[in-house]
């Protein structure tokens, strides 16, 4: 396609039929040619009509193909009512059609869109419709309780269901949230924050994978799905893991025309080289559009695209890298374990990390977690961004927060890849939580987090239903922490904490073993983590070499 020449031609509020009769307002630009041309497809619950969207009307356009903006069923000028992700496959594969069927469509329609808009791309796509001929994926949720394993809607999804209350996008930030995410029970947390959601109820009701979640499940029929799509998100979302997974899992089912692309970026994708304290530098933020524009060149009119498959950018060294596949081939796996003479509490307990496994008789650490005073996870007060690169010195001083360190490093640690973390431990509630992070600590002493991930002990061995612990019983839990691309420079020391909250990321566990949506009642629970020779907690480190 070439570039669009002369003005550009715009069609605002088209009402495009779903085959239910509702319809949904979609917004054209369209370059000014009699030439069918390739259509590039946003779908968006966050209104149409705004200052970006016209941005990314006259981007597309002014490239030579056609850029559409739809709001989605119920949300801002299109009809029917809005129930989150209920519509969006059907009314995707609906809109496609109608799109490839338009004279001035080429037949090719590319989809793009992040967050929501990349969730629902995705919907869309296991349906395979004909004309779909590719993705730009920006951090996209995975299916139901894979980035929020506790079986509930997360405290601080209350306020996406408040932001997405009505046709158009809510006020928020005046809300008292933190008030509002210590409320019980959760059902009715909607409730203080002074509005009714039956979508925040409905989810509450289901704590189980059930058929009332198989509307918004996808990754289980990525392998019969092959479609070009650019993947694109960055170390801090907190959606992260759906985009490494999703472009592992189309790679490994055969997929063509696969590229990943990660940066140091939070949930809004090269938007700044700084979140917190930690500066990437300038070039952690890259030409966007024109990566995009390019990307969509190759797949829609077969131009070259050379670059390697992954496109990294790895945190500590802060440069961007090439990879062949994901995770890196070189990447070995190596367990780093916990140990402790007993008293790993607080950071300034005897907790350390060694490559040497532990001894047979290596005494155990124990913590009291009591959910009316949880271990905070920092954080703003919605949930458009969950954490970042935050200093947790200061949380690491509490004494129900397990803190094993290791030694300042001689020579620098590449970790790229998933990482996982194995605790041995033991409650005396018949249910509970075991966080993990891990931590970057600065020769400063700044603990930089990295990444974190839990395991409710209900849902230990999977979400088909709900086992409760026997009190004491020992269980080996394997905690997901997502994945990474980071550098522990020489100075820096490798840490891990294990607690059993991180509120306001995670609703508290009570410890009681009663339906998660509606109890109030509160224990205190006693939790023992062994690192001995039978029981050998530890972090599985992706090691990656460090080439010269």
């Amino acid at each position: 396609m070439g570039t669009g020449t002369g003005p550009i031609r715009t069609s605002y509020d088209v009402r495009v039929p779903m085959r239910d009769g509702v319809e949904l307002a979609t917004d054209l630009w369209r370059p000014a040619t009699d030439e069918p041309v390739h259509v590039v497809l946003g779908r968006t619950p966050y209104n149409k009509n705004n200052e970006r969207t016209a941005r990314f009307g006259k981007l597309f356009s002014g490239h030579g193909f056609a850029f559409a903006m739809q709001d989605v069923r119920g949300r801002g000028d299109s009809d029917g009512a809005f129930t989150p992700y209920d519509n969006d496959a059907r009314d995707g594969v609906d809109t496609i059609a109608w799109l490839a069927e338009q004279d001035w469509c080429s037949g090719k329609v590319a989809t793009i869109g992040g967050s929501y808009g990349g969730l629902i791309q995705w919907l869309t796509a296991v349906q395979k419709p004909p004309a779909l001929a590719a993705m730009i994926a920006m951090v996209s949720p995975s299916d139901p309780f894979v980035e929020f394993p506790t079986g509930t809607s997360i405290p601080m999804m209350v306020s996406w269901h408040r932001l997405t209350a009505g046709r158009v996008v809510q006020h928020v930030a005046d809300i008292d949230w933190e008030s509002v995410y210590r409320h019980l029970p959760l059902m009715t947390m909607d409730e203080a924050a002074g509005f009714t959601s039956k979508h925040w109820r409905d989810q509450q009701s289901h704590p189980t994978l059930d058929e009332f979640w198989e509307f918004k499940r996808y990754q289980h029929r990525l392998a019969g799905l092959d479609v070009p799509v650019l993947h694109i998100s960055g170390w801090y979302d907190d959606e992260q893991i759906g985009t490494p997974v999703n472009y592992a899992a189309m790679v490994a089912g055969g997929a063509q025309d696969q590229q990943l692309l990660m940066g140091p970026w939070g949930h809004a994708v090269n938007t700044t080289s700084k979140l917190g304290e930690v500066d990437f530098g300038a070039h952690s933020l890259i030409d966007l559009d024109a990566y995009w524009l390019r990307w969509l060149d190759a797949q829609l009119d077969g131009k070259p695209w050379d670059d390697a498959p992954v496109r990294m950018f790895v945190m500590g060294a802060n440069e961007w890298r090439d990879a062949a596949v994901w995770p890196p081939a070189e990447m070995e796996l190596r367990p780093l374990y916990l140990r402790s003479g007993g008293a790993a509490n607080s950071r300034l307990g005897d907790g350390r990390l060694t490559w040497e496994a532990p001894a047979a008789d290596e005494p155990a650490d124990s913590y009291d977690y009591s959910p009316e005073r949880p271990v905070p996870f920092i954080t703003e007060k919605t949930s458009a961004q969950l954490g970042g690169p935050d200093d947790y010195s200061a949380v690491e001083l509490r004494g129900d927060v397990l803190v094993y360190t290791g030694e300042p490093l001689i020579e620098p640690l590449q970790l790229i890849g998933p990482i996982r973390l194995v605790v041995h431990a033991t409650s005396s509630a018949p249910d509970t939580d075991f966080v993990g992070r891990l931590v970057d600590v600065h020769p400063s002493g700044f603990a930089q987090r990295l990444i974190d991930g839990m395991v409710r002990a209900r849902f230990r061995d999977g979400f088909d239903a709900e086992r409760l612990l026997e009190p004491g019983e020992a269980v080996a839990y394997d905690i997901d922490l997502w994945h990474t691309a980071h550098v522990f420079l020489p100075g820096h020391r490798v840490r891990v904490e294990v607690t059993s909250s991180a509120f306001p990321k995670y609703d508290r566990n009570l410890n009681t073993g009663e339906p998660l949506a509606t109890s109030t009642r509160m224990q205190t629970a006693h939790q023992t983590v062994h690192h001995d020779s039978a029981h050998p907690s530890h972090l599985l480190c992706p090691v990656v070499p460090l080439h010269e």
